[in-house]
């Protein structure tokens, strides 16, 4: 069983910035893309960036401009830095991990953000 562990949630005021990262316990690589999407209470769950095995970014609108997705793939890490938080932005964001075949899922870690 894949397991994505996701760490460096919490309290950042506006306009601050976060950094959340996900560890993999398997070869990004075998994935063709890993990515953090986002849920607030009473919303759906969406996309706000991912990183496919090329290397090719995609980002929500809201996340552009701000947030930067990276991999550190000798450790199968998936990096979120998050800059300019907005209130709307608070949410408990999850690691997805995706293939033809696999799809798997962090436990969420929660980002809030104070005015």
């Amino acid at each position: 069983q894949v397991q994505l562990v996701e760490s460096g949630g919490g309290l950042v005021q506006a306009g601050g910035s976060l950094r959340l990262s996900c560890a993999v316990s398997e070869n990004i690589f075998n994935f063709n893309s890993v990515g953090w999407y986002r849920q607030a209470p009473g919303n759906q769950r969406e996309l706000v960036a991912r990183i496919n095995v090329g290397g090719r970014t995609t980002y929500s609108d809201s996340a552009k401009g701000r947030f930067t997705i990276s991999r550190d793939n000798g450790l199968n890490t998936v990096n979120l830095q998050m800059n300019g938080r907005k209130s709307e932005d608070t949410a408990v964001y999850y690691c997805n991990a995706d293939s033809l075949s696999r799809n798997y899922w962090g436990q969420g870690t929660q980002v809030t953000v104070s005015s």
